[in-house]
């Protein structure tokens, strides 16, 4: 009896000891959720107190696309941004007063309640976070995913290449043949890619407007009113129809006006006068400026976010070399039209080409073969490395081989460069560069003249092994 007496006891204390931890759950749960509760209204609450207790003031020009992109967010967002008044480029983000904001003196810089913010793209999140649940964010967790990426598509793909292919021209870089055509070779590939997107999409994501679409099009402003002509646009028609869409909707029209498209592309300035900050603008100038209609940013305005204008660079060090008995679009010619007999053609006519005093051959493996697990992942690594190597088109021709039948894949490849070293500029804008092991074909070398030619050649098996892909670059 004892014994089972005691055992209850213990099983009813087991019990309510179970009982007051449930209720401790219940206690902690509820604590939560009500410190959630209150934190939401919290948040909700600064928001709204930074809204509505002063205006955001926005230190810019106004003819800034950057600063397109914080006033239209603004419109949406029923925030008021002012603009900062007589703000002058040159003068205005060099005093001590600005560089408290931004320390390297570029523009725009949203001034807070809570301190100073720069980088316009980070500008316009704040502000459009300033809005609970703003739709500019969509409308789920995926959406919010979908915006930031076209955010990125709009700086790094559009943005990037436009500035590459405009501001040379206006004469606030130098400016170089052969960085044009890559800018404007990467700038189709990316409106390509954004036009097959916009064949079956109004907006950039989801069914209304959002923070990418405002991004996207204050990019393609620069684009269209200064650089992009109708033959050149017409080659991509869901992009023309997205942006002239974008542009008329009321809330983009009392920040822009009424947008034109370029008539003609700018000319290649003088490289004996580079152009040269202006300075503060006078009175008058200024007076004149406010009674025209906000259609055409002047150049100035459009190159708001650079310091001063840099100085003309000299020509490309490989145009200076000696003359070389190898030309290099007589091999490319020869090589894209043999189609028989190509090791008696072809490689034969290499070798009668080639200039060990004018141009040099490279192996390159690369270095971390172990993370090329996925087939097309590797052969689409390859394909952009050929992508950003088109500055280099000029100087250079490539092979790129994708090597064996199972993962892990090894990437090898062989390249001819103009001159006896690999070019600088190649070393310094071509980050892939740095991912590969390069080594200097010595052609003295049987066994290495033989690998040069069966890399040109790329016919399987190549070292014994199978070749999943090869790309060449010419």
């Amino acid at each position: 009896m004892e014994s089972e007496e005691g055992g209850m006891t213990v099983r009813v204390r087991e019990s309510r000891d179970s009982v007051r931890s449930v209720a401790m759950l219940f206690d902690m749960v509820f604590f939560l959720l009500c410190f959630g509760f209150l934190w939401r209204i919290d948040l909700g609450s600064k928001r709204s107190r930074v809204a509505d207790s002063m205006a955001l003031v926005l230190h810019a020009g106004n003819g800034n696309k950057n600063a397109f992109k914080t006033l239209i967010t603004a419109e949406y967002s029923g925030v008021q941004v002012e603009l900062a008044k007589n703000f002058v480029m040159g003068v205005t983000n060099k005093s001590p007063e600005f560089l408290k904001m931004n320390p390297i003196g570029k523009v725009p810089v949203l001034e807070t309640p809570d301190g100073p913010i720069f980088e316009s793209n980070a500008i316009a999140r704040y502000v459009a976070r300033l809005k609970a649940d703003n739709p500019l964010y969509g409308n789920s967790l995926i959406d919010y995913g979908h915006i930031e990426q076209w955010i990125d598509f709009a700086s790094m793909e559009i943005d990037a290449n436009i500035g590459r292919w405009a501001y040379p021209r206006l004469g606030y870089m130098p400016y170089i043949a052969v960085g044009e055509e890559a800018a404007i070779s990467s700038l189709k590939r990316a409106l390509g890619a954004l036009s097959i997107h916009l064949a079956s999409n109004t907006f950039l994501v989801g069914h209304s407007v959002t923070l990418a679409d405002i991004i996207m099009t204050c990019n393609l402003y620069i684009g269209f009113s200064w650089i992009f002509l109708k033959t050149f646009t017409s080659e991509f028609p869901h992009v023309e129809r997205y942006f002239w869409t974008m542009v008329n909707q009321p809330n983009f029209r009392k920040v822009l006006g009424e947008v034109k498209q370029a008539e003609s592309v700018p000319p290649v300035p003088s490289q004996k006068k580079p152009a040269q900050a202006k300075e503060p603008a006078k009175p008058k100038e200024a007076k004149k400026e406010t009674k025209q209609e906000p259609a055409k940013p002047k150049v100035e305005q459009v190159i708001e976010e650079e310091e001063e204008a840099p100085k003309p660079k000299a020509k490309n060090p490989l145009d200076l070399l000696p003359p070389s008995k190898m030309i290099l679009d007589d091999w490319k010619r020869l090589y894209s039209n043999t189609k028989t007999n190509f090791r008696e053609v072809a490689i034969k006519g290499f070798w009668d080409m080639y200039d060990p005093e004018g141009y040099s051959l490279w192996f390159c493996d690369y270095k971390y073969n172990d993370e090329n697990t996925v087939s097309f992942v590797t052969m689409n690594k390859v394909g952009g490395f050929l992508q950003r190597m088109d500055l280099a088109r000029k100087y250079a021709f490539g092979k790129m081989l994708v090597i064996g039948s199972e993962p892990p894949f090894k990437v090898k490849g062989l390249w001819l460069f103009r001159g006896t070293e690999i070019p600088k500029f190649v070393l310094d804008e071509v980050y892939d560069m740095e991912l590969y092991e390069w080594t200097k074909a010595d052609i003295s070398d049987e066994a290495q003249k033989e690998r040069v030619s069966a890399m040109i050649e790329d016919q399987e098996p190549f070292e014994g092994e199978a070749l999943l892909d090869a790309k060449c670059f010419k």
